[in-house]
């Protein structure tokens, strides 16, 4: 007798949020910590390369691409070895790659080595953010999904400021010639820290019932049946025939993402994430480098940038109190809209002032979206037997057409000037608003076996699941 793949999810889904879902938070968290301040401090690393000479337009364009690159391998690499391997053992993995990269891209010795070890850390970079997410997603119970996915998302955000802020004390503190050498190594050196702390995380059970590992599955969530009752000083409420007779693995091939009834989702997760994407890099990356164009010192337009990026933590900190209250997809849209209206508004200031307080705007909404798409919305839209492929392939795709973003957006500076930067950004968004609203399925307070069969007809649940589909399946 062994424990069915939908008993498993039942049982995680009853749990209240306790001691054990904060640790995996914070475990999880200070990963994506340490990624996005990685990511985060390109901006103003270029910037200082271009004031002392080492860089240029072409070359910031290069090494932002290669970052993306980085991020589009490191993707799809995690989707495949996340379903296959494990969530953990993937997570592991990337991290030191992350790691050994930023201590190695310290010590580089020109642009180019510098450029090709960016690639190398966005590897682990792309890695780590598709399977935090995905990864979190499968622990948690469904009616608080959306705000603790959030929480994380509000955990990892809250790198652009720090990055930032620490660039502005090391860049100057180290001069030119090393401050961003420093930053590199606080990157690598932090993320071992990291390694080593999450060593003592577990494999999600949804993920081990899928592989048969029943017993592993079954042991991890009465250890934490067990821990909550004693925490909370109640007894669970019980899951009716939790032990059932043993039925046969089911396998998700690959190329199912790309047949009926998943194709739709891959469609929305693609277009939901290149929206994402191609805004995000684009705004984060080159804020520093528009106003050291603009005639304003570098010391000056790290503070501005600063104070903007402010606006990532408070955008996801919104994002973990409303996103539960609404309907997934239409809270996705309403995003892309105000992110398209304030980046007209944003392009066509010129006072410092005004330019900070819509610049903080801008990002605040452009990171509830951010939240919305990679964090909650993406994750959920799959089966847990391929999640990660799922989740992973929608990021590489996304990152993908955001490979070539920074050379278009500086062809667009030096014919257009930056206004039409941000025109762009803004149709761009709109037209993904288009294709959430009319092709997105809902995923609010629906479990993550729910969600696997939602929107679908028993036809098709049956061709997806090659006819397994058990007992216990919600109807259609």
């Amino acid at each position: 007798m062994v424990i069915k793949n939908y008993e498993i999810g039942a049982r995680l889904d009853r749990l209240p949020v306790s001691k054990w879902h904060r640790k995996l938070l914070w475990l999880i968290g200070l990963g994506l910590i340490i990624d996005g301040f990685d990511n985060y401090i390109g901006g103003v690393i270029l910037a200082q390369l271009t004031k002392i000479g080492w860089s240029n337009d072409y070359y910031n364009a290069a090494f932002s691409s290669a970052t993306l690159a980085g991020l589009f391998v490191g993707s799809l690499l995690a989707g495949f070895l996340g379903d296959k391997f494990g969530r953990k053992t993937t997570y592991q993995i990337n991290l030191l790659i992350f790691g050994i990269g930023s201590i190695i891209a310290a010590f580089s010795v020109n642009m180019a080595m510098l450029i090709g070890m960016r690639a190398i850390i966005g590897v682990g970079l792309g890695a780590e953010i598709v399977v935090g997410f995905s990864t979190f997603t499968e622990f948690l119970p469904s009616k608080t999904r959306g705000k603790w996915v959030s929480m994380l998302s509000l955990i990892g955000n809250s790198a652009p400021p720090v990055a930032t802020l620490i660039g502005l004390i090391v860049i100057p503190a180290f001069g030119p010639t090393y401050g961003w050498r420093a930053m590199f190594l606080i990157a690598g050196i932090a993320a071992f820290v990291v390694w080593f702390l999450r060593k003592a995380m577990p494999e999600p059970p949804r993920w081990l019932a899928t592989k048969g590992r029943t017993d592993e599955a079954h042991k991890i969530v009465t250890d934490v049946e067990h821990e909550i009752e004693a925490e909370m000083r109640f007894s669970l409420p019980p899951v009716d025939d939790v032990y059932q007779e043993e039925e046969e693995q089911v396998k998700i091939p690959f190329s199912t993402l790309f047949k009926k009834p998943l194709l739709l989702r891959t469609i929305v997760g693609i277009s939901v994430l290149i929206g994402m994407n191609i805004s995000l890099y684009t705004i984060t990356t080159w804020i520093p480098t528009l106003f050291v164009k603009r005639g304003i010192s570098v010391t000056t337009s790290i503070f501005m940038t600063t104070l903007i990026l402010f606006g990532a933590p408070v955008g996801v900190f919104i994002a973990t109190k409303v996103i539960d209250k609404f309907p997934r997809k239409w809270f996705g849209t309403i995003m892309l809209v105000l992110v398209a209206i304030f980046s007209v508004i944003y392009a066509i200031q010129t006072n410092p002032i005004t330019i900070v307080i819509f610049g903080f705007a801008l990002i605040s909404f452009l990171y509830i979206y951010v939240c919305f798409a990679s964090a909650v919305y993406v994750p959920e839209l799959w089966p847990t037997e391929i999640r990660l492929r799922g989740a992973g392939f929608c990021t590489a795709i996304g990152r993908g057409f955001a490979i070539l973003t920074p050379y278009g957006v500086a062809f667009f500076l030096s014919k257009f000037g930056e206004i039409s930067v941000f025109l762009t950004i803004a149709v761009i968004m709109l037209v993904v608003a288009v294709i959430l609203a009319s092709l997105g399925i809902e995923t609010r307070n629906k479990s993550a076996e729910e969600i696997a069969y939602d929107a679908l007809s028993k036809k098709d649940a049956k061709e997806l699941f090659a006819n397994k589909v058990n007992a216990n399946t919600p109807e259609i």
